[in-house]
C-alpha cells in the first residue's frame, strides 16, 4: 500500500453547462426534481452569468497548487458535493492509489451540520458503497485561522480605498443562509459566522460594518436571516450611501457570489442610490493556498482525534 497521505479536498459543485442545471439540481434536492418553476429560476440565474461558473476551474487550481505547495507525500484529489467529479469519484481514486490516510478539507470555513456534517456524510457513504476503509482526518472548520482571516483582510484592506474613505463605507460579511432549524440543535454555524466578522472588524479597526445572510434555498422552512438585500434596504434607510460586500462564508467565485452579489444585491442597491462593491474571492491565490497547506499538515500532526 502507498506510503502517501491522501486530501480530499471538497467543494460544492457546479453545472457545467445549462443541460446540467436540472440533473445538478435534482442532486441538490436528494433526488427530487425541482419544479418546473424552480428550474427555470434557475437556469435564468446562470444564464445571467454566462450559463456556468468558474468554480470547477478554481477548485482544480486550487488543487493543483495544494499538491505542489504540499509536496512529496502527499496526493490531492477532488471530490464535489453536487457535481463531477463526486466525493465518490474522489474517494474511488485514493483507493485505488492505495491511499490509507487523508485529510478532508471542504473549501467553506464554518461548520454546521447542515452543510460541513453532509460532505462527510457523503464520504462515509461512498467508502461503504465501494467497501473502502480510507481513514479520514476531517477538517470541520477554520473560520478563526490565522492565515484565512489575514487573507480576507487584505482583500478588504485593498478594496476599501477604492469604495471611499473607511469612515462613509459600511462593510457587510456574508454567508449562504441555512434553515432556521439548525439552532435547535445548537447548531454552531451563526456563531463561528459572529466570530469571524468579529475578528475581522477588530484586525482592521472598521467603523461600520454588518453581517448578512445571502442565498436562502427555495423551501417552505423559515431561513436564517436577515437576507443581504434586505441589508442594503435597511442601510439606505439609514442614509448609508457606500456598501463594500467581503463574502466570508464562500471562498471561490459561484453562482452565490457571481448572481446573488453581483447581480441581485447590486440591483437593489443601484435602485437605492447606493454605491456597493465586492470584495475579490480567495479562489486559488497563493496566500489562500498557503493557509489550506498549513491546515492539511497540522492535521496529520494530530492524527486520528
Amino acid at each position: 500500500m502507498s506510503e502517501t497521505t491522501g486530501v480530499l479536498l471538497m467543494a460544492y459543485g457546479t453545472p457545467g453547462t445549462l443541460d446540467d442545471v436540472e440533473p445538478y439540481y435534482t442532486h441538490i434536492r436528494h433526488g427530487r426534481r425541482p419544479s418546473d418553476a424552480l428550474l427555470a429560476e434557475l437556469r435564468e440565474r446562470y444564464e445571467t452569468v454566462g450559463g456556468t461558473t468558474p468554480l470547477l476551474r478554481i477548485t482544480a487550481e486550487t488543487r493543483d497548487a495544494l499538491e505542489r505547495q504540499l509536496g512529496d507525500g502527499y496526493r490531492v484529489v477532488l471530490g464535489m458535493k453536487h457535481w463531477h467529479p463526486y466525493i465518490e469519484q474522489g474517494v474511488r481514486e485514493m483507493a485505488e492509489a492505495g491511499i490509507e490516510r487523508a485529510v478532508g478539507l471542504i473549501l467553506a470555513p464554518h461548520y454546521s451540520r447542515m452543510s460541513i456534517g453532509q460532505y462527510y456524510d457523503y464520504v462515509n457513504q461512498a467508502q461503504q458503497k465501494l467497501g473502502t476503509s480510507i481513514e479520514i482526518l476531517p477538517i470541520e472548520s477554520w473560520h478563526l485561522h490565522p492565515p484565512y482571516l489575514d487573507a480576507v483582510a487584505r482583500r478588504i484592506e485593498q478594496a476599501l480605498p477604492q469604495v471611499g474613505p473607511p469612515e462613509d463605507v459600511t462593510v457587510i460579511f456574508t454567508a449562504h443562509s441555512l434553515p432556521t432549524r439548525i439552532l435547535a440543535a445548537g447548531d454552531p454555524y451563526p456563531d463561528q459566522l459572529r466570530e469571524t466578522s468579529e475578528a475581522l472588524a477588530q484586525m482592521l479597526g472598521l467603523p461600520h460594518w454588518t453581517f448578512a445572510y445571502q442565498s436562502a434555498g427555495r423551501t417552505a422552512d423559515p431561513w436564517l436571516g436577515p437576507d443581504l438585500v434586505e441589508v442594503v434596504n435597511r442601510l439606505a434607510d439609514e442614509g448609508v450611501r457606500k456598501i463594500l460586500v467581503a463574502p466570508i462564508g464562500f471562498v471561490s467565485d459561484h453562482l452565490e457570489i457571481l448572481y446573488d452579489i453581483d447581480y441581485e444585491a447590486k440591483q437593489a442597491a443601484d435602485e437605492r442610490g447606493i454605491t456597493l462593491s465586492r470584495i475579490e474571492m480567495l479562489n486559488a491565490s497563493p496566500d489562500f493556498v498557503a493557509g489550506l497547506v498549513d491546515l492539511a499538515r497540522a492535521r496529520v500532526g494530530r492524527g486520528a482525534l
